[in-house]
């Protein structure tokens, strides 16, 4: 038996009647008259009695209806969601993301729950270094990451610039302070500095050539790729740093003082990234096209700005 073969059973079930039947199949009485018979010499056991031109579920026929309608409704089903899968309604989307991550990733998660809702998120958070281990290997569809990384096997959608500040603690007033003043490199390079991400990677090289482009050696007393913890350590006086905005946006409770630096080249960049070559999900294309449109109206607005 085929799915076809039940589908016809069902209608014969349901009409009890080969004429009326078959009008709702659209087919002739003979064909489905035959298939009928082809059924039941199949299975070996009649499915209806006949009463004259009228048809009565056998036993037999009683439990094989019940399992054509489930058969068929999870093929529908199958069908809808392969179709709904293929087109990015329904499936789920995985990403990467980190401490640094950009700020918009909330709103366009919300903007493509909206549009999209059975689709279903995973959400990972590592090391720059880590998110692109993970987009190599298929873990993840997409990751948010900062840049410079090295982009060689990857498609990316930049998202835009974002300046970064020098943070200290605040000497214990438990409150977030920006200051007017700028504040020099040749300043920065005084303090014991705590510096976010891993060395070689991302926003750790991005600080570092800026002090070797002056000539400069920092005081860098670690690293800290948890941001939380890295402001926790600036707040208690053992550290200072070099941090986007997005990052003081999160943590804005905190005892800490931050300051532009005086320089305008002084930003931190971030991208979505994913494989170049693979097939990419319906799904991700999708979310992909929201962060695009978002990076769109952020760079129209600082123009306007």
């Amino acid at each position: 038996m085929d799915i076809r073969q039940l589908r016809y059973f069902i209608a014969l079930t349901e009409e009890r009647q080969v004429t009326s039947a078959a009008l709702k199949l659209h087919m002739s009485q003979p064909p489905l008259s035959q298939q009928l018979k082809l059924m039941e010499t199949e299975l070996g056991v009649p499915l209806f009695h006949r009463n004259g031109r009228q048809l009565e579920l056998t036993a037999a026929g009683r439990t094989l209806y019940e399992h054509a309608l489930t058969i068929t409704r999870l093929m529908d089903e199958a069908k809808a969601e392969t179709r709904e899968s293929g087109q990015g309604i329904r499936g789920k989307l995985s990403i990467g993301i980190n401490t640094l991550s950009d700020s918009r990733l909330p709103g366009a998660l919300s903007q493509f729950r909206e549009k999209y809702p059975k689709v279903t998120f995973k959400i990972q958070q590592n090391e720059t270094n880590m998110l692109i281990q993970l987009v190599q290997n298929k873990t993840v569809d997409l990751a948010i990451v900062r840049l410079p990384i090295d982009l060689e096997d990857f498609d990316c959608l930049m998202l835009g610039d974002e300046p970064l500040y020098f943070v200290t603690g605040d000497g214990g007033s438990g409150t977030i302070t920006r200051t007017e003043e700028k504040v020099s490199y040749e300043a920065i390079a005084g303090y014991p500095l705590l510096l976010p991400s891993t060395e070689g990677l991302g926003l750790y090289n991005l600080i570092l050539e800026h002090f070797r482009s002056r000539g400069l050696s920092p005081r860098i007393i670690g690293e800290c790729s948890d941001i939380g913890m890295l402001i926790e350590l600036v707040s208690s006086g053992f550290g200072a740093s070099i941090l986007p905005e997005t990052s003081l946006g999160r943590h804005s409770s905190r005892g800490i003082r931050y300051s532009r630096i005086d320089d305008p080249h002084t930003v931190s960049s971030s991208a979505v990234i994913w494989l170049k070559q693979p097939f990419l999900s319906k799904a991700a294309v999708n979310f992909i096209e929201i962060m695009r449109a978002g990076a769109a109206g952020s760079s129209r607005s600082a123009e306007l700005r």
